[in-house]
């Protein structure tokens, strides 16, 4: 019991700090509303205007969810990235040669990145509400019910990435790698149910396109064009999505620690 006690209250340390370390930065909450203005006001904006005619449901609605999606993943991804900063002042060496367990440091900074990416969530939300695009409280209701999984999901790659990349330069310019092509190939801001060839095996692979297409499926339960908007049911996304996340943690998890040990 104590021991459960005591790794919990390292969770909670890693993950205050992260918190509290977001909230000292003004930019970085004002980038928490400054890119889901460029994401959904003006790249969304522009794609609704200029395809949004040609599909039978409110494509504004659908990348609304989409940059949601985005958000959640790509912050607590960013989050767990993060300790390759932290290596190079010796504050993860400092926390790895602590009393506590490997899982418990990850954890705690998969916590502060839930947390911090949903001030960007909120953000999305106020710009969707000016740009008078519809959604409900329900909406917002199975958003807050899928964002744990959706940011486990993305601390899981940030997790494989930080034990496969040592370098803070490499990282952020192989982060951008990893992160731009699935704005477009994991139907974030367009729909791929018409992707076919290699753009249709690209679409196949990206982990975000199953959380996309989960939170899609409950959102548009009962839409019209339900079967044009998902790609697979909601059993298949949850699957794929969970695996993929206990490989990718597992797996980097261990890499990780392994490569502390040795340095």
């Amino acid at each position: 019991m104590n021991r459960l006690y005591h790794e919990l209250n390292a969770v909670i340390a890693v993950a205050a700090r992260d918190v509290i370390r977001y909230l000292r930065v003004p930019g970085g909450i004002i980038l928490s509303f400054l890119w889901p203005l460029i994401l959904l006001g003006l790249l969304g904006g522009s794609l609704a205007q200029n395809l949004g005619g040609s599909s039978n449901f409110n494509l504004s609605q659908f990348i609304l969810y989409g940059v949601v999606v985005m958000m959640l993943y790509q912050g607590t991804m960013g989050n767990v990235i993060s300790l390759i900063v932290d290596r190079q002042n010796n504050f993860t060496q400092s926390m790895f040669v602590a009393p506590i367990s490997r899982y418990a440091i990850i954890l705690g900074k998969i916590i502060g990145g839930t947390i911090t990416s949903l001030f960007s969530v909120v953000g999305v939300f106020v710009i969707g509400f000016l740009m008078q695009i519809p959604f409900t409280l329900t909406d917002v209701g199975y958003m807050l019910i899928l964002a744990p999984m959706i940011c486990i999901a993305g601390g899981a790659l940030g997790i494989l990435f930080i034990s496969l990349v040592s370098d803070p330069q490499q990282a952020t310019q192989v982060g951008t790698l990893v992160m731009l092509p699935q704005m477009f190939l994991a139907g974030l801001l367009i729909p791929v149910s018409q992707s076919s060839g290699i753009l249709g095996v690209l679409s196949h692979l990206m982990p975000m396109t199953y959380l996309a297409d989960l939170m899609r499926n409950m959102v548009f339960a009962e839409h019209p064009a339900y079967s044009q908007i998902v790609l697979y049911s909601p059993v298949v996304d949850l699957g794929i999505t969970i695996v993929v996340a206990v490989l990718f943690i597992v797996a980097g998890t261990v890499m990780f620690a392994r490569s502390e040990r040795t340095r």
